[in-house]
């Protein structure tokens, strides 16, 4: 006989960054489910605005309360983080939680963004988040682009934020990537000190830049392949876009960072059709033991291509 599934109802408060729009396309967004499962849970009745059920062609405000009867199969028990594939919890306890974030999922929401994002997918999991920032960025103390996988901690009361903002702001956060460049680093260790800011052309873009923000980058090549090296990249600041801006500038973009200058034939011939950056390692103070944690996550299944690739007797 089949066991009959509890439900738990989740009330969420939506952020700015979805106001006004429809109420599937902000939910797909903020809870990183499908807009299959978000259709079929508005069809039933399962999602509720001041106790009246909602349609799909609703639009909503930043700050709405919803009411949300999403299935579980146990009474309290977080859902599993299946909507987001290849994004898993490493770690987890009542201050903090730490996960490996995959490529194509944004840390949070975002004017015309429309894809998973990290707030959504823990929230839809049942963890809960500091409230401290913008209500879009709930929890969030650092971000990676939405194609860049690994590392991200998370806040989950409002202690840990401000402990992990200023930890962070401080440089006492350490930060290591990976990354693939084209061309030889020359010379194979260095420091990279430019300012970064907007592009002067392209919003979408940053750029070196006189009067940006400070901008420091430490890196080691950790080995050489025709025509591209595996760099170990440390950052000292977290601007947006950092790595990939500090390399193009030196003429050596990252493999597959078409937006920044890559070979777009090299990038076909990997097949890697997003920057081959990753945030391998991640070092900080616990914000309430203090105690010192050190998390590492693999490489994702496209970059590890790319290296046996790299590898192979056969040249590209």
């Amino acid at each position: 006989m089949m066991a009959l599934m509890a439900r738990e109802l989740r009330t969420l408060a939506l952020p700015e960054g979805v106001d006004g729009e429809r109420v599937d396309t902000a939910l797909t967004r903020v809870l990183g489910l499908s807009r299959t499962t978000i259709a079929r849970l508005l069809e039933e009745g399962e999602i509720r605005s001041s106790g009246n059920p909602m349609v799909k062609s609703e639009r909503v405000t930043g700050g709405q309360v919803l009411e949300i009867l999403l299935p579980d199969t146990s009474v309290g028990a977080p859902i599993p983080l299946t909507p987001i594939d290849g994004l898993s919890v490493l770690y987890d306890d009542a201050a903090i939680v730490v996960i490996n974030k995959p490529v194509g999922c944004a840390a949070h929401p975002s004017p015309g963004w429309t894809g998973p994002t990290v707030v959504g997918a823990l929230t839809a999991a049942g963890y809960s988040v500091s409230t401290s920032g913008a209500a879009e960025r709930a929890g969030i103390v650092h971000r990676l682009d939405v194609g860049t996988s690994g590392l991200m901690v998370v806040a989950k009361t409002d202690e840990a934020y401000s402990f992990l903002k200023a930890a962070f702001r401080n440089r006492q956060v350490e930060k290591i990537y990976n990354a693939l460049v084209q061309g030889h680093m020359d010379p194979p260790t260095g420091t990279i000190d430019a300012p970064i800011g907007r592009h002067p052309k392209e919003d979408y873009r940053f750029a070196v830049v006189a009067g940006g923000k400070t901008s420091i980058t430490h890196y080691e090549v950790m080995e050489f392949f025709p025509a591209v090296s595996l760099v170990k990249v440390e950052l000292e600041t977290g601007r947006t876009h950092q790595i990939r801006v500090h390399f193009s500038a030196l003429r050596h973009p990252l493999v597959g960072d078409l937006t920044y200058g890559a070979d777009p034939t090299l990038a076909s011939r990997l097949k890697i059709f997003r920057p081959w950056l990753h945030a391998l390692e991640l070092r900080f103070r616990h914000p309430v033991s203090k105690l010192p944690l050190n998390f590492s996550a693999p490489y994702p299944e496209d970059l590890k291509r790319v290296l046996a690739l790299l590898e192979s007797p056969t040249p590209l």
